[in-house]
């Protein structure tokens, strides 16, 4: 018996987008309410290039959460596709929840986000985050800024990384969905696919031993998903870079980045995947990898003019 049936509440489902700068915590709070990982997270801004979905139950609701990219002013094609996913995920939302990050509070990247949304009339929630970085007369000073702006029905205060408030605000957001029946199988957490998945994973780990703009300039994408009798699962990975002497900083001296890359790469997933996990990772170079098609297809994003 499911948790929607022992109860005479009418079920309800319904898209959640989480929306906001980059950086404002949004894919930490994906991973908060899924209870496991489904978004990657760095320190670095824009680290999230795709639409992420995440389903929670909560009593009679299936809640459909999507991390969508950060917003801000784009000026490549890549970010340009990117800043249009996130707006889409927007538009198509049933709940749009933004995030606030406490710290920059009502910046210019907020300010950009929440004219876009009057602009579009949709009316929206926000979720403070970072709460615990801040003090309280500078919140309740934001909280009073946002509630001035006339676009949010509630205003949560939150902290994705410790959970502080998380709980309070689920119960909120599935009272808001429409009723209806789940889209989802009650043990499904996301539609990622394995290899997009992966790739995000190796693709975290490039991020984190990168510096400057090296992990802005590559992609991942996996080209072999092999399945082995004895349960484990081979992987084989292409880094794309745009320059050869990016390529070298990525394979490193003796290959020594690329290898412990590598590692952490095939230590998380073996975790995540719970078995054993044959990991290889190829670089290459192609120019302009921004400008093809098939890379923006392999993220999940539209190619764009």
């Amino acid at each position: 018996m499911t948790e929607a049936e022992t109860t005479t509440a009418p079920t309800r489902c319904g898209f959640v987008a989480l929306v906001g700068a980059p950086n404002s915590g949004k894919s930490t709070l994906m991973n908060r309410l899924m209870g496991t990982k489904v978004s990657i997270v760095t320190p670095k801004v824009q680290t999230t290039r795709t639409r992420v979905v995440g389903v929670v139950i909560h009593g009679a609701a299936q809640l459909v959460f999507v991390d969508t990219p950060g917003i801000f002013a784009p000026k490549r094609r890549l970010e340009r596709a990117m800043v249009a996913a996130a707006w889409t995920g927007a538009t198509d939302a049933d709940v749009v929840l933004l995030l606030i990050d406490a710290e920059r509070g009502l910046d210019e990247d907020a300010r950009l986000i929440i004219d876009g949304l009057k602009k579009n009339e949709r009316k929206a929630v926000v979720a403070i985050n970072k709460v615990d970085a801040v003090k309280r007369e500078s919140l309740l000073a934001l909280a009073a800024a946002l509630d001035a702006q006339g676009l949010f029905g509630e205003i949560f205060m939150i902290s994705a990384l410790t959970g502080d408030g998380v709980d309070d605000m689920l119960p909120k957001l599935a009272a808001m969905l429409p009723e209806g029946p789940w889209l989802y199988p009650e043990d499904q957490l996301s539609d990622m696919n394995d290899r997009l998945f992966a790739a995000e994973i190796t693709r975290e780990k490039l991020f984190l031993d990168l510096h400057q703009e090296i992990p802005y300039s590559l992609t991942v994408e996996t080209d072999n998903w092999e399945e082995r009798e004895d349960g484990s699962v081979r992987i084989d990975q292409t880094i794309y870079v745009e320059k050869p002497g990016q390529r070298a900083i990525v394979l490193g001296k003796g290959g020594q980045m690329i290898k412990r890359v590598g590692a952490a790469a095939r230590a998380e997933l073996e975790a995540l995947l719970e078995r054993r996990v044959h990991l290889f990772l190829f670089v290459k170079v192609r120019e302009h990898w921004r400008d093809e098609p098939a890379r923006y297809r392999a993220m999940g994003l539209e190619f764009g003019d």
